[in-house]
C-alpha cells in the first residue's frame, strides 16, 4: 500500500505545478495586455493634444490677422456702401469680378475674369487709432510682460473662432458636435501704437514718395494676438480659464 500511495503522490505533483505555470503565465499575459492598452491609450491622449495645441496656434496667428486688418482698414478709411456689395468693417482688401461680359469671356458670355479693382473706401473716416482704449484684464493680455503703457489702440477679446467656420462645417448629425467642438477655439487681440517712425520703404505694399523723408514715415504698430482653446463645459462669456492659451505677436508700419 505505501508503494502505491508514493506513486500515486508523483502522478499528482505535476498537475500542481502545470495549474501554478498557467496561473503565472495568465497573470503575464494579463499585464502585457493591460501595459499595451495603457500605452496606446496615452499616445491616442497625446496625439489628441498636439493636435489641439496645433489647432490653437493656427487660431493665434489669425488673431493677428485680424488685428492688422483693423490696423489697415482704420487707417485707410471705412469702406463706402454700394448697395450691400462693400465689405463689413474688419474684412480685408477687397478685389471684385465680373460675370460674362465682352471682354474676356468665353463665347457663352460665362464667368471672365477682369481687372482687380478695390472696393471704394471713405477717406474723410480715416483715422489714426491712439492709445487711448483701456485694455481688459485677460489672460491673453497677461500673459505679454514686456508691456508698458496701460492703454492700447483697441482691444477685441472672446472673439468666437468657431462662428467664422459656421458656413462651411458640412451639415449633417455630426455638424452639431462638430460646431460645438470649434466653439471653444476663441481668439484675441489688441494692438499698441509704437509712435512714427522712418523706415526703408521696401516692398509693393507700402505707399512711397520719390523723394525726401515723407514717403518713408510710418506709424508703427505691435499687434498681439492669441488663440485659445476652452474646456468642454465654457460658457459663450467664460474666457479666463482657457485649457491652452498661445500668444503672439508683430509689428507692422502703416505709410503715414
Amino acid at each position: 500500500m505505501m508503494a502505491n500511495n508514493k506513486i500515486l503522490n508523483k502522478k499528482q505533483k505535476p498537475n500542481g505545478f502545470t495549474l501554478v505555470m498557467s496561473l503565472v503565465l495568465l497573470l503575464v499575459m494579463s499585464l502585457m495586455g493591460g501595459s499595451l492598452i495603457v500605452i496606446a491609450s496615452g499616445d491616442h491622449q497625446s496625439n489628441n493634444t498636439s493636435d489641439e495645441y496645433q489647432q490653437t496656434f493656427y487660431v493665434a496667428e489669425h488673431a493677428l490677422l485680424e488685428g492688422e486688418k483693423y490696423i489697415i482698414n482704420k487707417m485707410r478709411g471705412e469702406f463706402k456702401d454700394t448697395g450691400g456689395n462693400a465689405p463689413s468693417e474688419g474684412d480685408g482688401p477687397f478685389t471684385g469680378f465680373e460675370q460674362g461680359g465682352e471682354e474676356g469671356g468665353d463665347e457663352e458670355g460665362g464667368e471672365s475674369l477682369v481687372k482687380d479693382q478695390e472696393v471704394e473706401r471713405d477717406v474723410s473716416t480715416r483715422v489714426t487709432p491712439k492709445n487711448i482704449v483701456d485694455p481688459q484684464n485677460t489672460p491673453c493680455f497677461n500673459s505679454f510682460k514686456n508691456l508698458t503703457n496701460n492703454k492700447v489702440a483697441n482691444h477685441e477679446y472672446n472673439l468666437n473662432f468657431g462662428g467664422l467656420l459656421t458656413n462651411i462645417i458640412l451639415q449633417g448629425e455630426d455638424s452639431t458636435k462638430e460646431q460645438s467642438y470649434m466653439n471653444r477655439y476663441r481668439f484675441e487681440f489688441f494692438s499698441v501704437n509704437a509712435g512714427v517712425r522712418i523706415f526703408k520703404g521696401e516692398g509693393f505694399s507700402v505707399k512711397k514718395g520719390s523723394t525726401g523723408q515723407e514717403g518713408r514715415r510710418g506709424t508703427v504698430f505691435k499687434i498681439y494676438g492669441c488663440g485659445y482653446f476652452m474646456p468642454k463645459n465654457a460658457g459663450d462669456n467664460e474666457y479666463d480659464n482657457p485649457e491652452i492659451l498661445i500668444p503672439l505677436e508683430t509689428i507692422i508700419v502703416v505709410s503715414s
